[in-house]
Formats: C-alpha cells, sequence, structure tokens
C-alpha cells in the first residue's frame, strides 16, 4: 500500500489530506473510492475505511485479490474535508462547500442557494470567492482521480455521501445541465450489468440531473477534463445514501445536525456498512474485467439509444 499526503489544510492544528494506493501502478484500470467531501456526511468515511478494512485484512490469504489487483489501481481519499469533519460542518473551515467549488456554471437554471451560491461563507452551499483557485481539499481530489484514474484505458469513480430522500441513489454526471453525458452507453453498460448480477440491490440509479442541477461540481469538472483524454473512459458515481430512512425510524435524530446524514445507532450503522460491501466489490470486479463489458461499435450506439429511453425520454 502507498500512502501520499495531498494537501494540507491550514488551521489549528493543520490537517492532512491523503490518499491511499493499491494494485498495479501499470494496470489499464483504475477504481477510486472517495468519501468525507461534506464533513456532516461521517458514514461516507465510514463505509470507505470499513471496505478498505476489509481488503487489507485479505490481502495476506486472498489470492484472488491479488490478482484482482494485478488488472486494477485502487485508490483512497476517506476524508477528503477533514477540517469540516473535526468541526462538524458540511463545508470545509473557510465554509465552502466543496461539491460546489469546480471552476464549471451550470447551463440550466440551479436551484436557489442549494445550487451554489457567493453570496456568504455564513449560508451554505457557497462556492467560494469567483475567480479564486480551488480550495485546497478539493483541488486534492481531482489531482488524485486525474493522476491514479484519468490517464487509464478505464477509471471507475465512487464518492460516497448521505442526506437525500427516502432511497440509497447512484447518480452519475452532468449535475450542471439536463443534457446527457458523452459516456451515456458506457453508463448504461455499467448499470445493465449491474442490475443483472444484483438483482435485487436497493440502489436508484439515474443522472443527478432528474433531482437538481448545481454550479460547481467536481466530477462534472472531471469529466470535463475527462474529454482532453481520447481513448479512455472515465466514470463518476456518487453514491447517495439515503439518510431520511434512518431519521424516519428514529425522529429523535432531527435534533441533531450529525443525525441528520447518519444512522446514530449502532445496529443500524453496522447495517449500513455491510449493505454496501457488494456494491464496493462489483465495482473493483467491473474495473478489473472492463474489456469483457465495455461496449464497442455498434453496441454503444444500442446501449446508447437505451439509455436515452431509460433516463432521458420520460419524466423522472
Amino acid at each position: 500500500m502507498q500512502v501520499q499526503l495531498e494537501a494540507t489544510v491550514a488551521g489549528d492544528p493543520p490537517l492532512p489530506v491523503y490518499s491511499l494506493a493499491l494494485g498495479n501502478p501499470r494496470a489499464s484500470a483504475g477504481l477510486g473510492i472517495f468519501g468525507g467531501v461534506h464533513g456532516l456526511e461521517r458514514i461516507g468515511t465510514q463505509v470507505v475505511l470499513a471496505w478498505l478494512h476489509t481488503l487489507v485484512t485479505r490481502l495476506h490469504w486472498d489470492q484472488a485479490l491479488h490478482r484482482l489487483l494485478e488488472d486494477v489501481r485502487l485508490v483512497f481519499m476517506p476524508i477528503v474535508n477533514p477540517g469540516g469533519m473535526l468541526r462538524h460542518t458540511r463545508a470545509n473551515p473557510n465554509g465552502v462547500d466543496l461539491m460546489r467549488n469546480a471552476p464549471v456554471d451550470a447551463v440550466d437554471p440551479v436551484p436557489l442557494l442549494v445550487g451554489g451560491q457567493r453570496i456568504s461563507a455564513g449560508l451554505p452551499w457557497y462556492r467560494g470567492p469567483r475567480g479564486m483557485p480551488m480550495e485546497a481539499e478539493s483541488a486534492a481530489l481531482c489531482a488524485v482521480a486525474e493522476r491514479e484514474l484519468q490517464g487509464r484505458a478505464f477509471s471507475l469513480a465512487l464518492d460516497c455521501h448521505s442526506g437525500f430522500g427516502m432511497a440509497d441513489r447512484l447518480w452519475f454526471p452532468y449535475a450542471h445541465r439536463r443534457s446527457p453525458i458523452p459516456q451515456l452507453a458506457q453508463l448504461h453498460a455499467l448499470h445493465a450489468i449491474f442490475h443483472e448480477s444484483n438483482h435485487h440491490h436497493p440502489y436508484v440509479f439515474e443522472p443527478q440531473s432528474h433531482q437538481y442541477l448545481t454550479h460547481g461540481d467536481l466530477w462534472d469538472h472531471l469529466c470535463l477534463r475527462a474529454l482532453d483524454r481520447p481513448g479512455t473512459v472515465f466514470l463518476p458515481l456518487t453514491l447517495e445514501m439515503g439518510s431520511w430512512l434512518w431519521v424516519k425510524k428514529n425522529p429523535r435524530q432531527l435534533f441533531s445536525r450529525r443525525g441528520i446524514f447518519n444512522p446514530l445507532i449502532a445496529h443500524r450503522q453496522q447495517r449500513v456498512l455491510r449493505r454496501h460491501l457488494p456494491l464496493l466489490e462489483f465495482a473493483l470486479r467491473a474495473a478489473a474485467s472492463w474489456q469483457h463489458w465495455l461496449p464497442q461499435g455498434e453496441q454503444c450506439e444500442d446501449h446508447h439509444r437505451m439509455a436515452l429511453d431509460r433516463w432521458y425520454r420520460r419524466a423522472p
């Protein structure tokens, strides 16, 4: 395992942002697992760390895992926003929402405030000052994605969040416009093999634009950057765990800022950590076997047409 310091967040004390990598540095495929972009959403980091712990403890006996890691470069950023997590805030210590911080302006209308605002760091969803560089944490996430993932023939990213709705969702870009992402055919093929091999999975797989649009989405920014790398496929997904289910079962959580975004009862937390392990294992195997399912030629056209029918030609 390689551990690298990606950034240091100024403060008292200064806080490090780390990445951890496993697997073949020269592999044709990459998988990135990210958590803790929003400091209040601790369960995302806990899901990432739980799977990382599982992999590390398997390394001394699981030869099948070693063979997989010959074909995949696996990189983790468990806590992208350590300052927010320490302070129990969604934003980083500068008051910036890292998922509104990229230099991408929405093409279509966004909801007031929620879609990103530059009025004040004292209000939620602050994008940061206009014209300034991205925050250190945002820049670190983008640097890791570009260094470890986007240079490969195929790469997947999964960013773990919580706090939206009554269902677990797998969102894919775009968040800044309603039109489809160029990699729509490949995303549909990924959805197809996931659904076929996990028929009773709990996830709603959909474009983020079905729910709301935003300025400054980091994954939109990285998708647009990836277009400058012909011959590669980069597919980012956001796991948005439906935390309203936890509140429904334990309404007292509404009176805790952390409780709105995290399961506070121990057995529910353990259940959540178990719930998403099959998704993470699937992502690893899909990345390792990308040449066997990624559509080519006419298959791309078929998947693109089916994706339009599924996600863009009917009301969400």
